[in-house]
Parts: C-alpha cells; structure tokens; sequence
C-alpha cells in the first residue's frame, strides 16, 4: 500500500491509510473489527476541487464549484463503500445538538446541528472538520452508530457525552459496549489558547486531569490538548479506556494532506467524517 506521507505523532497502529479507486482515506481498525460499519475520513487528495479546496471537498460552505462537490462525493463514496445519496449531514454551529436519524431523513443535512445518531442501515451520516475533534461511535450489540463534530466548546460542554446519551435514549445503548474513535484533529503541541478558553476547562473538567489537559507558556497562553480532553468526556460517559481509539495524526502538522483551519484560515474545504451501518 502506497504511503501517503503523513506525519504520525507515534508509531501506534490506529489508524491505517487507505487508497480505493484512486481515493485516499483513513480508517480504524478498532471500528472495521466490529464488522457492521462502513466508515472513513478523507484527506484533502483524490478530487476534482481546484483552488483552495484542492482537491476532495464535498463540503458546499466552501465556496467551492457544485459540479466538483458532486463529483467528489460519488468518488468518496465509492472508495468507502458507500452511497453519496444515503449521505446525511450537519449544518455545524458549535452546539451539543444530536439529531436522530430516521429512514425518511436519508439524505438531509440538519441545521444547527453537530452531531448525528441512527439505527438505519445504509444511511451514512456526515460530518466537517478543519482541525476540530471528530467523534466516531458504534454499539454492535443495539447496531446503532453515532457521528459527532467536538471543537473546543463542543469538548468543554462534553459533545461526546450527550452524543452516548443520545444513543442510550434512542437505541437503549450501553456505554460499556461501544466501541468509539477520535479523529484526526489538531493536537496539542499545535493548539494555542487563551485564558478564557482554559477558564471553561477548569470549570468542567476535573482538577486531577488539568495537568495532562493543558500547560501554560510564558506568554500566558496555554497549549490545550483535545485528544486527552475528549477521551476523558468518552470514558465520563462509561465507554472503556480500551475500546477508544485515540488519533496519532495532526491535521495542523499535515497541511499538505489534510485541511487545517490554522495553517490556512478560511481559504480552505474541509475534511469529512464517514459513518453508516452495513
């Protein structure tokens, strides 16, 4: 298999480059092993998109060319296995909001809306990121998934945990039995915040876990890692220490291949999450 030259954090195997049809992908094996998913999340290579959303964009709040977006989404989906007209979306605003998915709303896009959960076989739901968290979630024994987008103030209000709850009223899921993936995202090293952002932290998460968290700089700026923050909202939530899988990879550190808000602002698309039961 071809590399595609990412940077990974550490030589852990968790997440395994993929080229189908000509389109890379990412995926996890912790997911793939429960054997009743379909899922991925895409790089910036493999599309049609000139410009700024060079080259797999199927993002439409880019400002990239409608003929392209569609092309991109048939060459996405058939690389993951999937059908780009049972794809189903968010309209992300930062919120907890948790759509449940039902069969009459295959191929919507819910506003205001970050995080998707359903039960229905096919409907592959959608997510968009640009150095935000995402959040991959599957029960095999309700045969229920969840999708969620956790940017800081997602992490901060615990996306994740609402996102298990959700499932849990909607499916009857057991936390001790899904099996959950964090998405390539910006990690720690990259990602500057300010004091105000650590307040929120602070008041949310417990003080035992500040110190892995986040660290302060000289400049009075803090350094806050996402990855160690969601996995704590993940195991808060009753999900197994052992059935997450944590990213190795750095969208901020990998400009090249995957889109980063940091590296580049707005003049950008964005990388999409995949998930949908088999």
């Amino acid at each position: 298999m071809m590399s595609l030259g990412l940077r990974y954090k550490n030589n852990e195997h968790i997440l395994e480059e993929k080229i189908v049809k000509g389109v890379p992908y990412l995926s996890y094996p912790m997911l793939e092993n429960t054997g009743i998913v379909k899922h991925g999340f895409s790089t910036r290579l493999g599309g049609v998109s000139t410009g700024h959303c060079a080259t797999m964009n199927i993002s439409t709040t880019r400002g990239d060319d409608p003929d392209a977006v569609e092309e991109n989404k048939r060459r996405i989906a058939a690389a993951i296995g999937v059908k780009a007209e049972d794809f189903t979306y968010t309209f992300q605003t930062h919120t907890t909001n948790v759509a449940a998915v039902e069969e009459s709303d295959r191929g919507k896009q819910f506003m205001e809306t970050d995080g998707l959960v359903t039960n229905v076989p096919g409907i592959c739901l959608v997510t968009f990121y640009a150095d935000c968290v995402p959040l991959f979630f599957v029960d095999p024994v309700h045969r229920a998934i969840g999708l969620s987008h956790s940017g800081w103030k997602g992490t901060v209000h615990k996306m994740g945990k609402v996102t298990v709850e959700r499932m849990r009223e909607k499916f009857g899921t057991d936390p001790s039995q899904v099996v959950a993936a964090i998405g390539p995202s910006i990690c720690q090293e990259c990602y500057e915040v300010s004091e105000d952002v650590i307040e929120q932290f602070r008041e949310n998460f417990r003080k035992e876990l500040w110190e892995e968290l986040f660290y302060r700089k000289e400049n009075g700026k803090y350094q806050l890692d996402l990855w160690r923050a969601n996995r704590a909202v993940l195991m808060e939530a009753g999900i197994a220490g052992e059935r997450i899988a944590v990213t190795n990879v750095c969208t901020h550190c990998n400009p090249d291949i995957l889109f980063s808000h940091r590296s580049t602002g707005t003049d950008r698309g964005n990388l999409s999450a995949f998930l949908a039961l088999r």
